[in-house]
């Protein structure tokens, strides 16, 4: 009953006003290039995934460029593959994952392996996707220490009983995975899960990415494993806890701005801007943030306005 309590006390997640700082409107194009100038102005859209620390950095992004002059949109989606269908083309700048994006180009590429890059660091990643970057003529600006991954969970009480403590744990176990849409077949997510920890994934439900819906599902037993991020701030409210990934099956994520190649040889001054943003972020930061989002309900442009104005950036 406490996990219960404690659940309609901080879930709102789902009931975030995400499309206050976003233009839901997937065919809007800001690729147009006229009376766009280095130093600032003109249409720039912004793409990114729906969840809260996405939603947040699209407002960060959003407000930096409003403030230099530029006339944003954002779009706001589900998964990564639902914007890199056009970027870049109608997607002009995105907040990125460097492990996310650079393995989607390498899984979706006719130059990609396929295999997950695994690289140490960040940088490390960058660079060795550095042509397949190259070939889909997006480049990444300036890595951020704020790293975040992707994380798995249960509740803390079936945590104890099975004596889980990393997801080696879970080795020859059936699971059902609440996760993001995206999850299947993905070697940081269900793939992973089944080919690098043994773990028998018997369905994956859909429900989201560090989502209410997909805590509820923990919670209430339907799924055994949920997704969910190393800076999420909401878990120990809700009697949940991140399982290890004793394995390191993640990628490095810094935070880092993709920009459309085309985009950023006519507006050279975004760079500066979205550098800045970069090295003012750190991973306890960012923690902190989603917490504001997850616990006390504060909308994510309320908390990227705050953030910027409090760092001297806006």
């Amino acid at each position: 009953m406490m996990v219960r309590r404690s659940l309609a006390a901080v879930l709102s997640a789902g009931a975030l006003t995400l499309a206050a700082c976003a233009g839901d409107d997937l065919e809007a194009s800001a690729g147009d290039d006229s009376g766009s100038e280095a130093s600032g102005g003109g249409p720039v859209t912004i793409a990114s995934q729906s969840f809260p620390e996405a939603a947040l950095m699209a407002s960060m992004y959003e407000l930096l460029l409003a403030d230099a002059g530029y006339e944003p949109t954002v779009q706001l989606v589900d998964s990564r593959d639902a914007y890199m269908a056009t970027f870049p083309g109608d997607v002009d700048v995105v907040p990125e994952y460097v492990g996310g994006i650079v393995n989607f180009l390498n899984s979706t590429s006719d130059q990609g392996s396929g295999e997950q890059l695994t690289a140490g660091d960040g940088e490390e990643l960058a660079e060795a996707g550095e042509e397949l970057l190259d070939e889909a003529g997006i480049e990444l600006l300036e890595l951020s220490e704020a790293t975040d991954t992707n994380a798995y969970f249960v509740t803390v009480e079936r945590a104890e009983e099975e004596g889980w403590e990393a997801l080696s744990d879970l080795e020859g176990e059936s699971v059902v995975l609440a996760a993001a849409p995206d999850c299947e077949g993905r070697l940081d997510c269900e793939a992973g899960l089944r080919e690098e920890y043994g773990i028998d994934i018997t369905k994956v439900l859909p429900l989201g990415y560090a989502g209410d819906q997909t805590y509820q599902s923990v919670i209430d037993g339907e799924s055994d494993l949920g997704q969910t991020s190393t800076t999420d701030g909401t878990l120990e409210s809700l009697g949940l806890v991140v399982l290890d990934d004793d394995q390191e099956i993640q990628p490095a994520q810094n935070l880092v701005p993709a920009v459309a190649e085309d985009f950023l040889e006519q507006n050279e001054g975004v760079a500066d801007i979205l550098n800045e943003l970069m090295a003012a972020l750190d991973t306890e930061t960012l923690t902190e943030l989603n917490g504001r989002m997850a616990v006390d309900r504060e909308k994510p442009e309320d908390v990227a306005r705050d953030f910027l104005e409090s760092e001297g950036l806006l």
